[in-house]
């Protein structure tokens, strides 16, 4: 391996950080809000995988399209969940939250096997390459990750600049404050909770752009792993954090798998696997709040 293919690597690895940082931004932001682990959280981005796909292969409409309609289809499930779940399990034990969530993803992933089955899906999507000397990258990924920090920002923008952003704001700093002030705390939940899954299946189109093959029922599970390395690096409460978190988690991905590949009898995909488990470990132990979060 030369330094020409690290640097390729690295470069395609900071593309596909933008867009991990913007998968874990939903999962922040509802632990944030409800103080809810969203352990259904691969799931939700597979149900973005195939809002994607089938607009493509169906109705012929790019990724980008399908990113509007994501949104929409992940708030929308959203709400479902905190009205039918959720909102009576605001303020109830941890493993409570923990097994409705896992619930959830269980019922999205047996629904998605029913309407589509189990087979392995793909489509192609070619826009084009651009030739950077130490790699070559598809347009399309370029579109991802452009697309990922344009979410980013509407979403400081608009936890900032709007007065439902303060409010939501104002929740995380002090519910009960927040209510004598006025804002109505049951409706934030549900904004908050809706505004997180609609991110975290936008998300799944976004990586559809990057990874447009593999989309099938259960291929969530790793997203869900990275999702939460990511957000324990980030400060598992900040979304900002979270999508900061996903460009080191990138660089450090595809960086280390160079390295492993060097090494003789190594698998390096099986191997970045076990450094997502021990760089979760080593922050657990060193800084738990995250190496981007705050007490």
């Amino acid at each position: 391996m030369t330094w020409e293919q690290l640097g390729g690597n690295l470069i395609q690895g900071l593309i596909l950080g933008g867009v991990y940082g913007m998968a874990t931004m939903g999962l922040s932001l509802i632990f944030g809000v409800l103080r809810v682990v969203n352990v259904g959280h691969g799931a939700f981005v597979m149900v973005g995988a195939f809002v994607a796909f089938w607009l493509f292969t169906a109705l012929g409409l790019t990724p980008i399209a399908a990113i509007p309609a994501a949104l929409v289809v992940g708030m929308a499930l959203g709400f479902l969940f905190f009205y039918s779940v959720m909102r009576r399990l605001v303020g109830a034990p941890e493993l409570t939250s923990l097994l409705a969530t896992f619930a959830m993803g269980i019922i999205l992933e047996e629904v998605v096997k029913l309407i589509f089955g189990t087979e392995f899906r793909g489509y192609n999507w070619d826009v084009g390459k651009m030739d950077l000397s130490v790699t070559v990258l598809p347009l399309a990924k370029l579109y991802a990750f452009i697309g990922s920090v344009a979410i980013a920002a509407l979403l400081y923008f608009w936890f900032n600049r709007t007065r439902a952003g303060t409010a939501v704001r104002s929740v995380v700093e002090d519910s009960e404050g927040a209510r004598v002030c006025g804002v109505n705390v049951g409706w934030v939940y549900a904004l908050s909770f809706a505004l997180g899954i609609g991110l975290t299946v936008t998300s799944g189109v976004l990586l559809t752009m990057f990874i447009p093959v593999g989309i099938n029922p259960y291929m969530g599970g790793v997203y869900t792993l990275k999702a939460f390395v990511i957000a324990v690096l980030g400060g598992l409460a900040s979304p900002y954090g979270a999508f900061f978190a996903g460009v080191i988690f990138g660089l450090i991905e595809n960086g280390s798998y160079s390295l492993f590949a060097l090494v003789p009898g190594l698998e390096p995909f099986a191997m970045t696997r076990f450094l997502s488990f021990a760089i979760l470990l080593l922050i657990l132990l060193i800084r738990p709040t995250g190496l981007l979060g705050t007490k």
